[in-house]
């Protein structure tokens, strides 16, 4: 066994650990040192370990940071949601409004940003109606993975499968594959957590209200940021529609969306009269997260290159270009090493083995409900576990919790997925 697998296991046991004697690490931290050592180990070169970051993926992240960040400071997104989910006079009402309007939403903005802006708004939306906080955290949670899933740039390794695989329509396929089961799924969540949380399901009134824009100017510039994200993403997908029928000589990346659209923030912070608040945005996006995803890259690149991986599942003559088997191992694997990890070790692997749009598409679907399972199975849910405590004095969903709702939802929903995939 190589230095790469070793840094790799023990990454993954320090990313479960978090301690080291009276330290607490962060994930970045962890995932940066492993790196690291294997570039200093000479596993990879300084040259292969560049050409393995993602740039288009950081860079997308970046902006859609930038958005996210904008509208979480000017107070632009909580009133839009709060004003959307005000008007639920049910807890059933309350429930649906959440699942879809967060998993559109994230299929649309990212997971990881509607998980940052969404968990404030739920514990909200608790205190004001006595509702347990546990079930809208728990609701918000299987929203935003769940729909996340249908879009190219729902989560990060959707991002990456649809970069990294060079599908040429992603937003169609993407649609075209994972839309309606993913629909589908959104209302199984709604059915499980009914029968969990039955209890809760018995209030019949509750309180509305409406959140204030904090920051009007910021908010504006915020919503002119969303609908351009939302034309481009309609241009991309007009494009590809409009390119089965006539040849187009140009397209544009899946990048440029989140580029294009968080430009009138930047311009608009570059143009502030003051000083301290010129970068005050770009201070506070969440550079780590950046930081651990090309660290990522390096050392998932350097695993790949051990061969090791390969080696294994031939070793149990696994198809890896079938559509079961993409599923279960992309479900499992995420469970140890988390989905975007997961998401970036495989997908050389079933390119290699010559997997389709469908394959593609499993790997998607099979790395991204697999964060339903558990809490350490996708970045979203810990971000959501790590904001509730700080924002609702340490209380917030347990490990055992969670997976009392997941195991038997990510069951459910691979099972769905796995039934579309074969009627397609």
């Amino acid at each position: 066994m190589n230095i790469s697998i070793l840094t790799l296991a023990v990454v993954f046991l320090l990313i479960a650990v978090r301690q080291i004697g009276s330290a607490r690490l962060q994930i970045w931290q962890i995932m940066l040192g492993g790196a690291a050592l294997v570039i200093l180990a000479g596993d990879i070169s300084l040259r292969d370990a560049f050409h393995a970051v993602h740039f288009d993926v950081i860079f997308f992240l970046f902006g859609m940071f930038i958005i996210g960040q904008a509208m979480e400071d000017s107070g632009y997104l909580t009133h839009v949601c709060q004003a959307l989910f005000g008007r639920a006079k049910s807890v059933d009402a309350l429930v649906l409004a959440v699942l879809f309007t967060m998993g559109i939403g994230s299929a649309v903005l990212m997971n990881d940003t509607i998980a940052i802006i969404g968990t404030p708004i739920m514990l909200l939306l608790a205190r004001r109606n006595g509702i347990s906080a546990k079930l809208l955290l728990l609701c918000l949670a299987f929203a935003i993975t769940t729909g996340s899933v249908m879009s190219p740039i729902g989560n990060p390794q959707n991002l990456l499968i649809a970069l990294g695989g060079n599908i040429g329509n992603p937003f169609l396929t993407f649609f075209r594959y994972l839309f309606a089961p993913t629909i589908v799924n959104l209302f199984m969540a709604y059915l499980l957590l009914k029968i969990l949380y039955k209890k809760e399901f018995r209030r019949t009134e509750l309180e509305p209200g409406v959140e204030e824009i904090r920051h009007v100017r910021l908010a504006k510039v915020a919503r002119l940021s969303l609908i351009l994200v939302i034309f481009l993403i309609l241009a991309k997908v007009s494009l590809a529609v409009a390119r089965l029928f006539v040849p187009l000589p140009f397209d544009f990346r899946l990048t440029y969306i989140a580029l294009v659209g968080c430009s009138p923030i930047l311009i608009y912070r570059f143009m502030s009269k003051k000083k301290a608040y010129r970068f005050h945005i770009l201070r506070r996006i969440d550079w780590y997260t950046l930081v651990f995803f090309a660290s990522m890259f390096v050392l998932m690149e350097s695993v790949w290159q051990s061969g090791f991986l390969q080696h294994l599942l031939s070793s149990f003559s696994l198809k890896v270009t079938g559509v079961f088997v993409i599923m279960i191992l992309s479900v499992g694997v995420s469970q140890l090493i988390s989905n975007v990890p997961m998401a970036a070790l495989f997908l050389p692997l079933v390119l290699s083995a010559g997997a389709g749009a469908k394959e593609l598409m499993a790997l998607a679907a099979g790395s991204t409900i697999a964060g339903n399972l558990f809490i350490l199975g996708a970045a979203s849910n810990v971000i959501i576990i790590q904001h509730a405590e700080k924002e609702n004095h340490g209380q917030s969903i347990t490990f055992l919790e969670f997976a009392k709702a997941g195991i038997p939802l990510t069951i459910l929903q691979t099972a769905v997925y796995l039934l579309f995939f074969k009627m397609i």
